[in-house]
């Protein structure tokens, strides 16, 4: 028998793109290639010459499965690429139908080894085309001689995932975790935990993955490999589990392991390309995707080409100092398949940051922190010109000294400088990180100790050192506030300010400084930005009263009857009612009865109410005691609720829940 040489593998995306064009057009439109077998693969006829035909599918919801081509042995892949017992991957089904990496239906088979020559019997057609996700039995043979002995009948219910069928009906588990198992999962589990054969332990996981119970079906996976270490099948199936509890990580090494049995697994190669197409490793995916089969799977080749090109448009960004650009193309790498990519979500953090936008900064790297990146990643990947793993870090120490994490930062940096020691940018970041650091330590023990204007100079050192720093700009603003220097205070805080808009202590202390300034104007602004943003802080509540008070005394309005926290008042006649409603400010009037079910209910919460908001004035009128007022107010219906501000009614509820009338009296009050 002849045997033709091995392809070799492309230089670049472009060439194995081509080249899969190439072999594509020479064949049939129709023609699954070598070595990507559907889920269920219809069973070979043999012709009087010894020779398999390719047999048509009849599932129109399978793509890649309506013929088979004759393989050339001599490829040195094809014949040893399908492993008996082992979860095929998904064939070319619609974009939104496939799972990048995910791992796929399941073989079973009744040997201990990592390959089986064995044919499949009573095959089906792969895809979604059996109602209410049971699988079809077979047809019946138009001759009866013909046909096989029966085989006990399986009804294998699909699980309920959270994502859309694949190829081969497999689900994921909702939120990455095992599905709600049947009433008899935990009995199979049981059972086939204690069982001696690994070929019947690995049935019973791969009915579990079927189901979507990924964990179960991983205990069952480790079991197998217990019993039988050397079966690359099984280890391919533990790599699908492991992805389907997004153990990206984990996954390629179970996959490696795997090609260590046998160099010649094609899906696994499958897998592992999937895998770092996901983890943003280019060179890495088009390596094991030539190797895969002999004609590349052209929808991951396109989207490889993809990826790459949006990374690599990323880092030319990057070293032009365009951080916009650095973030559209980052999130257009991520959103092409990348997804799980942690150097390409800190470079997206830093792009965040660089842009002024520090809360999703601050989230993008927390993301990045929690994928399995150290797993995943050699030693020496490089990304941007860093060791990856020293880019993470360094990202990392950028954010957390923004922050004021100034000990976390310095981790951090730590961290990065003994991963990649001759890095310029490392070394440079790790000299102003101690700085700043070693900056606003002296700081805080000079203005601890009275030292004000020190401590302002000692905080200035450090900003000449990170100008974008909030903290520093706001300890030198509480520096300035207490040597009186009310202009320069503010100008800190709006430093600060202009950094995070939402950043408290700065909104806090520019507050103070406008009333010390007497800017009622602006401090009121301030107070108001405050108690949304803190809306059960007593203290912020007094300034923030205080503050109105101010700035209605000093426009020649009356101020004498307003008042600060204290009880819910109640009220007995109509007089005293008139007289609390047109105070200025907001008062909100409970029409209740001691009797009444639901004004019981709702009493204690308008109690709460009125230690949360203590610039808000809470009366209470008994209709059984003060009728009078009932009448005038025109109430019917207990509880009622209405809202006064500076005498004028602007709000009526009846039977409100707690979340409205919170919302009604943040909103009026506020």
């Amino acid at each position: 028998m002849s045997h033709r040489p091995p392809a070799p593998m492309p230089d670049t995306l472009s060439d194995a793109f081509a080249a899969a064009v190439l072999l594509s057009s020479t064949d049939k439109p129709d023609t699954l290639p070598p070595g990507r077998l559907s889920p269920v693969s219809p069973l070979p006829h043999s012709s009087k010459h010894g020779h398999h035909h390719p047999t048509p599918s009849s599932s129109s919801g399978s793509s890649g499965s309506v013929s088979r081509a004759p393989l050339a042995p001599a490829s040195g892949l094809a014949s040893r690429r399908s492993h008996s017992g082992e979860i095929p991957l998904p064939s070319d089904a619609p974009p939104r139908h496939r799972r990048t990496g995910s791992g796929p239906l399941i073989f079973t088979s009744g040997a201990c080894s990592s390959s089986a020559t064995s044919p499949l019997t009573n095959a089906l057609p792969a895809g979604n085309i059996c109602p209410s996700g049971r699988l079809a039995k077979p047809l019946p043979s138009p001759c009866p001689a013909a046909t096989p002995p029966p085989r006990a009948s399986r009804h294998d219910v699909l699980g309920s995932g959270t994502a859309n069928y694949g190829h081969g009906s497999i689900v994921r588990s909702r939120g990455g975790g095992a599905v709600p198992a049947a009433t008899d999962d935990d009995a199979v589990l049981r059972r086939a935990m204690s069982a001696a054969d690994p070929e019947e332990v690995k049935r019973a996981g791969n009915d579990l993955y079927r189901k979507g119970c990924f964990e179960g079906a991983l205990r069952l996976y480790d079991r197998a490999l217990a019993l039988c270490p050397d079966n690359a099948a099984c280890r391919g199936n533990r790599a699908a589990a492991l992805i389907g509890l997004d153990r990206l990580g984990e996954a390629v090494k179970e996959c490696e392991e795997a090609l260590r049995i046998d160099p010649s697994y094609g899906r696994a190669h499958h897998r592992l390309a999937s895998l770092h197409i996901r983890l943003g490793h280019i060179e890495d995916a088009l390596k094991h995707l030539s190797l895969a089969t002999p004609q590349p799977d052209l929808l991951e080749l396109h989207k490889l080409q993809t990826v790459e090109k949006h990374l690599g448009r990323c880092l030319d960004a990057r070293k032009a100092g365009d951080w916009k650009s650095v973030l559209r193309e980052s999130d257009a790498a991520i959103a092409a398949g990348a997804d799980s990519s942690a150097l390409l979500l800190a470079a997206r953090a830093e792009a965040l940051l660089r842009l002024n936008l520090l809360d999703e900064a601050d989230l993008a790297i927390s993301s990045a922190s929690k994928l399995d990146y150290t797993s995943s990643c050699s030693s020496d990947t490089k990304f941007c010109g860093f060791l990856a793993n020293a880019y993470l870090f360094y990202v990392h120490a950028q954010i957390d000294m923004s922050s004021g994490r100034f000990d976390h930062a310095v981790s951090s940096i730590d961290k990065a400088r003994i991963i990649d020691p001759g890095n310029t940018e490392v070394v440079n970041m790790h000299n102003k990180v101690k700085s700043v650091a070693r900056a606003r330590s002296l700081g805080n023990e000079l203005f601890n100790s009275g030292k004000f204007s020190e401590a302002c100079v000692a905080y200035g050192e450090g900003l000449k050192q990170h100008p974008m720093n909030k903290v520093l700009y706001c300890n030198r603003a509480a520096c300035r506030f207490k040597l009186e220097q009310w202009e320069k205070s503010i100008e800190d805080c709006n430093e600060a300010l202009k950094i995070q808009s939402n950043y408290t202590k700065a909104l806090l202390r520019r507050a103070a400084s406008y009333g010390k300034m007497e800017r009622w104007v602006e401090s009121v602004k301030d107070y108001e930005i405050l108690r949304k943003e803190l809306p059960g802080d007593a203290e912020v509540a007094e300034a923030y009263f205080h503050a109105q008070v101010a700035l209605k005394s000093s426009r020649g309005e009356e101020v004498s009857n307003m008042k600060f926290g204290g009880e819910v008042e109640t009220i007995i006649g109509m007089e005293q009612f008139q007289m609390a409603t047109s105070l200025p400010g907001v008062s909100v009037i409970h029409f209740m009865t001691p009797s009444n079910q639901q004004c019981c209910k709702v009493s204690p919460f308008v109690n709460t109410l009125c230690a949360r908001y203590p610039s808000v004035n809470f009366l209470k009128v008994d209709v059984n005691e003060s009728p009078a007022v009932a009448r005038a107010e025109n109430v019917r219906t207990i509880p009622t609720f209405k809202i006064y501000k500076n005498g004028i009614r602007v709000k009526e509820m009846i039977c409100p829940s707690q979340q409205l009338l919170e919302y009604s009296v943040r909103h009026f009050g506020i």
